[in-house]
């Protein structure tokens, strides 16, 4: 190309900069000129970074060049696009049996793919489920397959992944805490809390595995590695079982409390004390001043706030309270400080005790409870409010394309989001999709998604509970 088409050439790159992707598709269509412009990769580049906070660029490895990033672009929309119609023809739904018994919880573990890292080329998908029957079972959700199963145990209560989703953490109810290889099913350790309840609470810091444990007995107990090393045991609720408990963002701190006495207030323990813990001293936890605890986040882009939804002043109606969490190190002492950021009565009414609260970037939270679905800010100013389900919300899990609701009405309901240009993103409800039959099945009992899949479990009326798996196709 000479100097004069050289320019040119770089002009129309310009110009076509401020085109979005159908009017740039349309645009290399005028002559060949354009269209070389119009497929110039970094164009499609900057529509990918521009639409999706992240793309992951190991997928695009063995694409033409000139084409990887417009294929990106084009395939992730599409399945985008399915995924928000949900018209037949864009999913396939897989029955999963083999449960002898309830369900208690699922996790996607390794090869499934996240928001953050979504590989639309060669993604599948695994989940692995837990029985009150006493096994775990691995599910290719893609073809409907049965990976392994673990031998039968007592019955299981719990189910984690760890952040790597390479290891599967479960509890069952004697108080016995495993850990199984994703891929394989084999069991790598165990360790016994002799607690009928356990709630796991799986993070890593600085390459460094551990698993705080919650007991019904009021304590936590923190293991380290996948040999179960004990580390530390610490009380926090005095024989009130531990039914909160997660970690922040920069790792640095972990909330543990009750939501079975409302005298009682959770409390923010600093990760170091559980994970390195000093004989000569006590762990360096602080109670935050809301008793009756219903339900916490973290909020996902600040390193430790905390939104806490709670028992106002004694009664049952309820009060959002945020707060912020740091340390305070002296020469001779270290302070935990919590600042009151927001606090302010919940303006819908909920009776209910069982509340699903989530967050979304750095003002949104997700609540439901009942039949209902909210989006509040931190000031407690609802945005949206959706009773599409005609019986309770059992389950919810959001991510940042969606949110999706699991319902005793035997439906799921998948929410996206959009820019809303008052209030920033918000919600937007889309469809159902139908679990089965009523005759057979008593309604949806837990719900988890990935980018490309949603899988739920179905309460089977004669008490073999079936996952439904919907599989979304780019």
């Amino acid at each position: 190309m000479n100097g004069c088409g050289q320019l040119i050439g770089d002009c129309l790159i310009h110009i076509f900069t401020f085109l979005n992707e159908d009017d740039l598709n349309s645009a290399s269509y005028v002559c060949k000129d354009w269209r070389e412009a119009a497929e110039t990769p970094w164009l499609w580049r900057r529509l990918c970074l521009q639409r999706w906070s992240f793309c992951n660029l190991a997928v695009l490895r063995g694409e033409d060049v000139n084409l990887s990033w417009k294929g990106y672009f084009v395939r992730r929309s599409y399945l985008e696009m399915k995924m928000a119609t949900g018209r037949s023809g864009g999913y396939t739904c897989k029955s999963l049996r083999g449960h002898k018994d309830r369900v208690v919880g699922l996790v996607y573990v390794q090869g499934s793919t996240s928001c953050q890292h979504p590989d639309l080329w060669n993604s599948s998908g695994t989940v692995c489920s837990s029985s009150r029957d006493g096994t775990v079972r691995a599910w290719n959700i893609k073809n409907g397959e049965l990976l392994w199963c673990s031998p039968v145990q007592s019955p299981l209560m719990g189910i984690v992944s760890d952040e790597q989703r390479e290891v599967v953490i479960t509890a069952d109810s004697t108080g016995l805490i495993k850990t199984w290889q994703s891929q394989t099913g084999q069991e790598l350790a165990s360790f016994s809390t002799a607690s009928p309840h356990c709630t796991l609470l799986q993070y890593n810091i600085n390459n460094k595995w551990f698993l705080t444990v919650g007991t019904s007995q009021g304590s936590l107990c923190t293991l380290s590695e996948s040999s179960l090393t004990k580390k530390s045991s610490v009380m926090v609720c005095d024989t009130f079982k531990v039914n909160i408990l997660l970690v922040s963002p920069d790792k640095k701190w972990i909330t543990a409390g009750t939501m079975d006495n409302n005298d009682l207030s959770p409390k923010v323990i600093y990760t170091e004390s559980l994970t390195s813990p000093s004989e000569d001293e006590d762990p360096l936890s602080q109670s935050l001043p809301v008793p009756g605890c219903q339900a916490a986040v973290f909020i996902p882009t600040q390193p430790a706030r905390l939104a806490i939804i709670h028992h106002k002043d004694g009664s049952q109606n309820k009060a959002l309270t945020v707060f912020d969490v740091s340390i305070k190190k002296t020469k001779y002492k270290s302070e935990i400080q919590v600042q009151q950021v927001e606090s302010s009565p919940l303006p819908m009414n909920i009776r209910s005790s069982s509340i699903l609260l989530d967050a979304k970037g750095s003002n949104h939270l997700v609540l439901a409870a009942d039949q209902e679905l909210w989006v509040c800010s931190l000031k407690g100013t609802v945005l949206a409010s959706f009773k599409e389900h005609t019986m309770p919300i059992s389950s919810m899990c959001l991510d940042s394309f969606r949110v999706v609701t699991a319902s005793q009405d035997l439906s799921l309901r998948v929410l996206t989001w959009k820019n809303d240009k008052g209030n920033g993103a918000t919600l937007e409800s889309r469809y159902h999709l139908i679990g089965g039959s009523h005759t057979m099945s008593s309604g949806f009992t837990h719900v988890a998604c990935d980018y490309t899949s949603i899988v739920a479990s179905v309460e089977g009326k004669d008490g073999k509970d079936v996952l439904k798996a919907y599989f979304f196709t780019s």
